[in-house]
């Protein structure tokens, strides 16, 4: 590591590094079939790397209320799951019930009892409202990134103090690094991270796994 102007930079990782990372931990056949299906209903899962972090980030807490805004089919929701404790409750929200479908058969596939999940459709923002205060370990942010937002606002009312929040594709592909890139989603995504950084209700990091996890304790 060298020191430039006070600040401390490193090597930048490797694309074999990078692999290396992402693949750490197999995904198995449950979750490959998941992938398979998330492609042919055109949504894309949280990445591996970023599904090994959900898991540890579920059984660290240990989170026993769940939300994750964006059910895709069912990927992250799986990884949630898998570290979550026995008696803990995935509260998921989509507006595609397609997406919910292909949830569903995920979470049969990987045995999880039908009573460890809540599959709401609906548009969140009309959802999360519904939902209680202060009552969730964890909240995931996977969905419309032009209303990421809107969902932090929400994210931060559903959280008890000590709860985490996660927000995927906090890199948005390279493009949230990069100040010339000015289009709506990336410039949403951007702020996002400048507000959860500057909150002082938030204790926050930024793990370069998958395509960027942004993750933060409530005070």
């Amino acid at each position: 590591m060298r020191t430039i102007r006070g600040r401390h930079t490193i090597s930048a990782l490797t694309p074999a590094s990078w692999a290396y990372t992402e693949n750490f931990v197999f995904e198995d056949d449950v979750l490959a079939r998941a992938r398979a299906r998330a492609e042919e209903l055109g949504c894309v899962p949280v990445r591996p790397g970023v599904g090994i972090a959900l898991r540890l980030l579920a059984a660290a807490l240990p989170a026993r209320a769940v939300v994750e805004i964006g059910t895709g089919a069912g990927v992250s929701g799986v990884w949630l799951l898998r570290g979550m404790p026995e008696d803990g409750v995935l509260t998921t929200i989509d507006v595609e019930t397609e997406n919910q479908r292909a949830a569903r058969e995920a979470y049969a596939e990987a045995g999880i009892r039908p009573n460890r999940t809540r599959v709401i459709a609906g548009r969140a923002l009309d959802v999360l409202p519904r939902l209680t205060d202060r009552a969730y370990d964890l909240v995931l942010l996977d969905a419309d990134k032009r209303e990421y937002e809107a969902y932090l606002q929400q994210a931060l009312r559903l959280l008890r103090p000590g709860g985490m929040l996660a927000v995927d594709n906090a890199l948005w592909h390279g493009r949230v690094a990069d100040p010339a890139q000015r289009d709506p989603a990336t410039t949403e995504i951007r702020e996002l991270g400048k507000h959860v950084r500057d909150s002082e209700e938030l204790i926050p990091a930024l793990l370069p796994c998958g395509d960027g996890l942004l993750v933060a304790v409530r005070r």
